[in-house]
C-alpha cells in the first residue's frame, strides 16, 4: 500500500490528465506502481512473507492490464507514461531488430 495519504495524492496529482481525476488509468498504473516499490523493500527486509508476496504479483498483473489497455487506447500516453515511471516498455518486434 501507499504509505499514507499525502502520498497517494501526490502521486495522483502528479499523474492526473484534469483536476479531478483521481481513476483514469494513467493514475491508477502510478498508483500501483508506487505500492509494488514499496511492497518490493518490504519483500526484501520479508522474504518469507508470501501473503505479500501473492498481493503483489496480483498488482503486477493488474498494472500490467491496465497497460496494455493504455496501450491500445493511447500508445502516446502509454510512451509517456512508461517514461516518467521508468518502466520497461513491451517493444514490438520492428523496435527489437533495430
Amino acid at each position: 500500500m501507499v504509505k499514507s495519504t499525502k502520498e497517494k495524492g501526490r502521486v495522483i496529482s502528479k499523474h492526473q490528465i484534469h483536476d479531478k481525476d483521481t481513476g483514469s488509468s494513467e493514475v491508477q498504473i502510478a498508483v500501483l506502481t508506487e505500492q509494488i516499490k514499496n511492497l518490493t523493500e518490504h519483500l526484501k527486509k520479508q522474504p518469507k512473507d508470501n501473503h505479500s508476496r501473492r498481493g503483489l504479483l496480483k498488482m503486477v498483473s493488474r498494472r500490467k492490464t491496465l497497460m496494455d489497455y493504455l496501450k491500445k487506447k493511447n500508445s502516446e500516453n502509454y510512451s509517456s507514461l512508461t517514461k516518467k515511471l521508468g518502466l520497461k516498455r513491451n517493444r514490438s518486434l520492428a523496435d527489437k531488430k533495430k
